[in-house]
């Protein structure tokens, strides 16, 4: 007689119950750390930006003027950028925008601490979002170091913090599939992701040295 081994199907999934739904990814603690303290150096710039943004304009309509503390010399003078146009490129100053942006990344590192998974639209959303910022950052340099002719110390936070962002979240992407690319690629970003913010922030500091290098080196 015969026996005839009947395996159950409903906790073993194959090709047909992996097709019933999108795939969805979480990350590591790591990463979600990394998302968590990105996104709260954004936030903790934009926050202090805003302060002092409106304390600018306070003083202002006070007949008075007021110098935020970061405006440390001719170079580094945060109150330059602030009230400059490029400090309002939609039409409200560009902090108010790091507030909402910066809190949303808070929010994902946060909910992948709590083991939370997202479908590939979602992952993709938050990519080109960083995409986006990192962009933003790239002409806001360009235009305080070559337009406005100063630095914010604020702002440099945030740019780092955006910069690293956007690499780590890429590489989640790619590593996850979401995002297609060779396998070389995806090699480089499970081993050498830290590479790349590393050079992207480092160009932009040698450009700020060489941008000042007289007034660095008198």
């Amino acid at each position: 007689m015969s026996k005839t081994t009947v395996k159950d199907v409903s906790t073993q999934p194959g090709p047909e119950r992996a097709a019933e739904g999108p795939r969805t990814a979480g990350g590591s603690r790591a990463f979600a750390l990394l998302l968590v303290i990105t996104g709260a150096a954004g936030l903790l710039a934009a926050w202090v930006i805003t302060l002092d943004k409106f304390k600018i304009l306070e003083a202002k309509v006070a007949g008075k003027s007021f110098t935020p503390g970061c405006s440390l010399n001719p170079v580094v003078s945060c109150g330059s950028v602030m009230e400059s146009k490029q400090a309002a490129a939609f039409g409200f100053p560009n902090p108010m925008l790091g507030l909402v942006c910066y809190g949303v990344v808070v929010c994902v590192g946060m909910s992948l601490l709590a083991r939370a998974r997202f479908p590939r639209w979602y992952w993709l959303t938050f990519n080109f979002g960083t995409l986006f910022g990192v962009a933003f950052c790239t002409w806001l340099q360009f235009q305080s170091l070559y337009r406005i002719n100063a630095l914010c110390l604020w702002c440099s936070l945030a740019w780092v913090a955006t910069i690293t962002m956007f690499w780590y979240v890429t590489s989640f992407n790619v590593r996850n599939d979401f995002l297609a690319a060779p396998h070389w690629l995806k090699s480089f970003f499970g081993e050498f992701t830290w590479v790349l913010p590393v050079l992207h922030v480092g160009i932009i500091g040698m450009l700020v040295l060489t941008r000042w290098w007289d007034f660095w080196t008198s």
